[in-house]
């Protein structure tokens, strides 16, 4: 199955996979695997759902410490990223990904990826995490800031208040919290 032809050809930031998953459909409905140890993908440690409204946006985050992996399940939205991680043979690479819960593909996010999700419809995504939920590990920036270099389709969208209360990108990088992660 060819599940996002488009964002497989594109250059992604160094360590993001997308990993294409099958479907099967009958009389009753679908059935989609959507995690296998044997894929060679993070382990998560904790797994959690997220209904979203249309025009949500979710993000800009980034964590240090552990690993993303999503799927979106039912809707339209697309994943914003921006490579952030000092020495990265991708950092200040931006990307987006149109994705389809009809068209399901596992996107898999390591350290350091600033990412964001844009919700067209109505929406439904899956994630896990490779560490537990620790705010600490919770930074993030606001998702318009043109440093990110990620082209929404969209500037008109549906913040949580903490998102809406981002930093810039540039007060992000400087921060203490971040500091710690990078070294600077």
């Amino acid at each position: 199955m060819e599940a996002v032809p488009e964002a497989e050809a594109r250059r992604l930031p160094e360590g993001v996979r997308i990993v294409p998953l099958t479907p099967h459909a009958d009389e009753r409905g679908v059935f989609t695997e959507i995690h296998r140890v044997s894929w060679g993908v993070p382990r998560p440690v904790q797994w959690n759902v997220v209904h979203s409204r249309p025009g949500t946006l979710r993000g800009v985050h980034v964590h240090w410490r552990h690993w993303d992996y999503l799927v979106l399940v039912a809707g339209r939205c697309v994943f914003g990223l921006s490579d952030l991680r000092q020495g990265s043979p991708t950092r200040g690479l931006a990307a987006t990904i149109p994705a389809s819960g009809e068209q399901p593909f596992a996107l898999v996010l390591p350290p350091g990826v600033a990412h964001g999700f844009y919700f067209a419809a109505a929406s439904t995504h899956v994630y896990g995490v490779t560490h537990y939920w620790d705010l600490a590990d919770e930074l993030g920036c606001r998702f318009d800031d043109p440093g990110l270099g990620i082209d929404w389709p969209t500037h008109d969208v549906l913040l949580s208040p903490r998102d809406r209360a981002l930093p810039s990108l540039r007060e992000l990088l400087a921060s203490p919290a971040m500091q710690a992660f990078t070294g600077g």
